[in-house]
């Protein structure tokens, strides 16, 4: 076969440039047929198709074929790739911060999946740039920012807008970091429960990981202000420039909730006291509980959506940090998170928007770029190349949920979380650990019979002498977890997760936690009582084997 032929072949492959009836209507046919496919994968277990081993070595085997294959042919083999996969709406699937996107937020990642638009300047992405700036203008808001002044970017995930943090952290405390380098040892201070992104970010930024200065938390996950007040002078008497304080608003595990007012008013005395030349940098580390923002103006008192009790006492509990949030430099945000959006969608926001300045190009190393219209964040964004598809996922559903339907739908998933709670709470193997936080997220260890779980999971964090309780019982979750997730892989009991530290004892050891994290907005509270079915039967089958 020719080239020219080959050619003529593969552009059945392509949308058409200009409206073609028939092959549009092949286009729409072949994509309902996939999701034909799809559908036909769907049981009644929390996963699509059959769980098959993963075979990698096979995979590494794959070549790239010598033709050309059919549409038809590549679409059934991308569907297969898709079996044995959780489905993360199911209300039996609590495995992480992972939600199933909405119908607008995934046509918001096909549209531009389709048109391909680069954010990298309006004159590629046109009406798709204003979108980001609508949804940045509308989280601005949302959060407490002044939108008018406020500004921000979508970038690569939640690391990413750590990155854009220090970053711009650096450029503050270090001026002209981006021409000379790194200068005086600069540190980025968190909370010794904040993610490891902080690390990550240290990392690639040549900060180096050792500069990550971790503040201790509570039993409630959030950072002790006496003692940061007490590491920053430190810090500050040593010289040390601090390049970013990351206050930790909604933490991976437990959702624990750093207090941003009161961090912002240590930095704002301490800069004043050492007469600093420049403001540390304050980052709201809040990818999860940004959502939360939502309730700002609600009455909790009158209850107008009519939450029950414990799920306006945990709401407003959160909403107590979360109110805070205009107080940061800038802060992150995952819609893919507590936003209901495909993957990636995430964006780095900041109270000033001239605070992006400090980190743009010299126009001259683009000549090439910016020669028409009037938005180029690829002047400042570290990616050039940015997708459409995170800002018109995230607008879709701010659009589809207004305040009362994110309002309601956070109120949903942490009233499922309460009664999680309030079940195992009442069960004597099981022990909830992060009962002083309020997000849908639940952590909890199970027992063995015959312990007191009154008194144990103390004496674990507090005793050295149950050290080896602590680790015994370490073991028994794991492999509690472990038979769980069989029985998941399989279609039967619930999708959970397994942390290997929750936090650690007072004598160094990680305490090890199962987790559950509900999502899904079809959960109900029959399907809490699967939860307690599959601990039970775990325990059951730990029993007949001695384990």
């Amino acid at each position: 076969m020719q080239y020219h032929e080959i050619v003529q072949q593969l552009r059945q492959a392509f949308p058409q440039p200009v409206s073609d009836l028939v092959h549009d209507s092949y286009f729409v046919t072949t994509v309902l047929r996939v999701l034909d496919q799809v559908d036909a994968m769907k049981s009644r277990a929390p996963l699509l198709g059959k769980p098959e081993e993963l075979d990698y070595n096979a995979a590494r085997l794959q070549r790239i074929p010598s033709g050309p294959q059919s549409l038809e042919s590549v679409a059934s083999q991308l569907v297969r790739r898709l079996s044995g996969m959780f489905i993360w709406g199911h209300p039996r699937s609590q495995n992480n911060v992972v939600p199933s996107p909405t119908i607008p937020g995934i046509l918001g990642g096909l549209l531009p999946s389709i048109y391909n638009p680069n954010l990298c300047s309006d004159e590629s992405s046109r009406g798709v740039a204003v979108a980001e700036v609508e949804t940045i203008a509308m989280t601005a808001d949302l959060v407490g920012y002044d939108a008018a002044t406020a500004g921000g970017v979508f970038t690569f995930g939640g690391t990413g807008t750590l990155l854009y943090a220090a970053r711009i952290g650096l450029e503050k405390c270090c001026p002209g970091t981006k021409s000379r380098g790194i200068s005086g040892s600069p540190v980025v201070i968190c909370s010794d429960r904040a993610h490891y992104a902080c690390l990550t970010v240290a990392n690639w930024l040549g900060l180096g990981e050792d500069n990550v200065v971790r503040i201790p938390t509570s039993d409630d996950n959030e950072m002790f202000p006496c003692l940061l007040e007490s590491e920053m002078k430190r810090l500050l008497e040593e010289g040390r420039p601090i390049a970013c304080i990351v206050a930790t608003m909604g933490t991976t595990d437990a959702f624990g909730l750093d207090d941003l007012q009161a961090i912002r008013n240590i930095r704002d005395e301490l800069t004043e006291q050492y007469h600093l030349d420049y403001t540390p940098h304050l980052h709201a580390d809040a990818v999860i509980g940004w959502a939360w923002s939502v309730f700002n103006g609600y009455d909790f008192g009158t209850n107008p959506l009519g939450f029950p009790h414990r799920t306006v006492r945990a709401l407003a509990g959160t909403h107590r940090r979360m109110r805070h949030l205009g107080l940061s430099d800038s802060l992150g945000i995952d819609y893919h998170k507590t936003g209901f959006a495909p993957y990636i969608s995430s964006a780095f926001l900041c109270r000033d928007a001239a605070d992006l300045q400090l980190i743009a190009r010299s126009p001259s190393s683009t000549p090439y770029l910016f020669q028409s219209g009037e938005y180029h964040p690829g002047r400042y964004t570290l990616e050039t190349t940015r997708s459409g598809s995170g800002p018109m996922s995230a607008l879709a559903n701010l659009l589809l949920f207004g305040r009362d339907g994110l309002r309601s739908l956070l109120g949903h998933l942490v009233g499922m979380a309460e009664t999680l709670r309030e079940h195992l709470e009442g069960s004597a193997s099981t022990t909830v650990l992060n009962g002083g936080n309020f997000g849908s997220v639940t952590l909890f260890r199970v027992y063995p019979d015959g312990v007191d779980t009154f008194n144990m999971p103390r004496r674990e964090m507090e005793d050295f002498s149950a050290r080896e309780q602590l680790l015994a019982h370490n073991d028994y979750n794991r492999r509690i977890f472990q038979l769980i997730q069989h029985r998941a892989l399989h279609g039967e009991g619930v999708v959970l997760s397994l942390t290997d530290c929750y936090r650690y004892s007072k004598h160094g050891d990680p305490v090890v936690a199962l987790k559950s994290y509900i999502m899904s907005p079809f959960s109900e509270e029959k399907y809490v009582d699967f939860v307690l079915q599959s601990i039970w039967k775990a325990r059951q089958r730990l029993q007949e084997t001695g384990g």
